[in-house]
């Protein structure tokens, strides 16, 4: 893969100009992890990590490009380094409790033991806390052949008398009917999204009531849309763009999930809302909120030393730590927002219908438009669920151009008319049109492999009929 240049400045009429080839796809993400204390014998859970392996020396850079001002003094040098471990092949495995009595003989050691709980003169128990409450019972039968069935019916009426688990059916028809906002006035019927009470993950029951919480609350946790007027002197929204950019970079090489990112940005937006940043502490910023989202969203977050390293060591340790506490103090802790994302879901969902098949396509075409508008920081003035809901238009429109993007069951689920719509869809639009000559390129990388279905190389025509947008 080609190695990437850093950033050539010249100094043409007394204006200081960044100039960048465009940056090549990265290479695996590698790092100095931290040295793991030694894990000890405990008696509930016991953790064993495996070692990564190196799998590369080249991490995102945070270089300058075309359309910046100004050029960032701290920037990540390109030049390779070597490193112990990466940590995208960091793995944990994580044993469940178990409560088990033996029977030793007893034998005398300089060990200091953890207390453990004598059951009778020769036995001890390694769990106090199950040994000691008689709530925890041992079942009935602890192995049980999968062709018993009475044993296997006996098991499962103990279980679902215990969980209070009801055998009546749910009702049928729409659950959101209470919230209807669409007249059926074409004999458009709205599909019931929210009719697979099987699977606890989709909280059919309750869904509705979600994302009635998700719109009343992002309104709280929306960042002020003219910071960069108001509040900031030394950065600009160019160098907010050129943070995302690489901050996509870096998400995408760690493998983090989608949400990790929207709420990164998200706390980013809301410091910014209030604090006035110099540009030397911008990508600081930027680490401390990747950090503090890994934190809320990860299974396994990096470690603050990765996101030191992945500043070419730009920032000691301590500078990352404090920054992340200045902005935990800020946002005063509520680190729950609903993002772009959270809405996209569900939106996804509706636009899908009642396809046996979902269309992979369709979501990540929406995914790659959504993300497009993170670095846009006049999309701002937009709610999350409004980029979501323009972003399913509009990729319904690049899908099927001479089809109607929207219908009742979408103007239903996300509450939104077409005519809602119509501003930023446009410049949703204006922003794919734009995406191919853009000097950020990561988002447009990202999408364009396999994995994605290739949705950056999709055709986006260059109008929207005016008619689309009419109720």
């Amino acid at each position: 893969m080609a190695k990437r240049h850093p950033p050539v400045t010249e100094n043409v009429a007394g204006k200081v100009l960044a100039s960048a080839k465009k940056r090549p796809p990265l290479t695996n993400l590698t790092n100095h992890n931290a040295s793991r204390n030694s894990s000890t014998l405990v008696t509930k859970v016991a953790k064993t990590k495996k070692e990564p392996s190196i799998s590369g020396n080249k991490k995102p850079t945070f270089s300058n490009v075309k359309s910046a001002t100004v050029v960032f003094p701290k920037a990540i040098s390109t030049t390779t380094t070597s490193a112990s471990s990466s940590f995208s092949e960091r793995n944990e495995a994580v044993f469940p409790l178990v409560s088990t009595t033996f029977n030793v003989p007893v034998v005398s050691s300089c060990m200091d033991l953890s207390s453990p709980s004598k059951s009778d003169g020769m036995s001890v128990s390694m769990d106090e806390t199950m040994s000691s409450c008689d709530s925890f019972k041992s079942p009935d039968i602890e192995y049980v052949d999968n062709s018993d069935v009475p044993a296997v019916d006996s098991i499962e009426r103990k279980t679902y008398c215990s969980l209070n688990i009801s055998d009546s059916d749910y009702p049928t028809g729409n659950v959101c009917s209470r919230d209807i906002l669409v007249e059926l006035e074409k004999g458009e019927k709205i599909i019931d999204i929210d009719d697979d009470h099987v699977d606890p993950q989709l909280c059919a029951s309750f869904a509705c009531d979600i994302y009635k919480h998700l719109r009343a609350s992002e309104v709280k946790k929306r960042p002020s849309t003219n910071f960069m007027e108001k509040i900031q002197k030394d950065i600009n929204p160019s160098m907010r763009a050129i943070l995302i950019d690489w901050l996509v970079e870096v998400a995408e090489e760690y493998r983090l999930v989608p949400d990790t990112l929207y709420l990164t940005v998200n706390y980013i937006d809301r410091y910014l809302s209030g604090n006035a940043m110099n540009r030397q502490q911008l990508q600081l910023l930027g680490v401390a909120s990747m950090m503090i989202a890994s934190k809320y969203e990860e299974i396994c977050a990096p470690q603050v030393e990765e996101f030191c390293y992945i500043t070419d060591n730009t920032y000691f340790k301590e500078e990352v730590l404090q920054m992340e506490s200045t902005v935990l103090n800020f946002l005063k802790f509520e680190m729950t927002a609903p993002t772009i994302k959270c809405f996209l879901r569900r939106f996804v969902r509706a636009a899908q219908g009642i396809d046996e098949v979902p269309s992979l396509q369709l979501e990540c075409l929406t995914n790659y438009i959504a993300e497009l508008s993170l670095l846009e920081y006049s999309m701002l003035c937009y709610a999350p669920s409004l980029i979501a809901a323009s972003s399913i238009f509009l990729a319904k429109f690049m899908l099927f151009p001479s089809t109607k993007p929207w219908n009742s069951t979408l103007q239903h689920y996300t509450q939104y008319q077409t005519s809602d719509l119509c501003a930023c869809v446009k410049d949703l639009h204006r922003l794919c049109c734009n995406s191919p000559n853009s000097n950020l390129p990561a988002i447009k990388e990202k999408y364009n492999q396999h994995k994605y279905k290739y949705v950056a190389k999709k055709y986006c025509p260059s109008s929207i009929p005016q008619e689309f947008f009419q109720n």
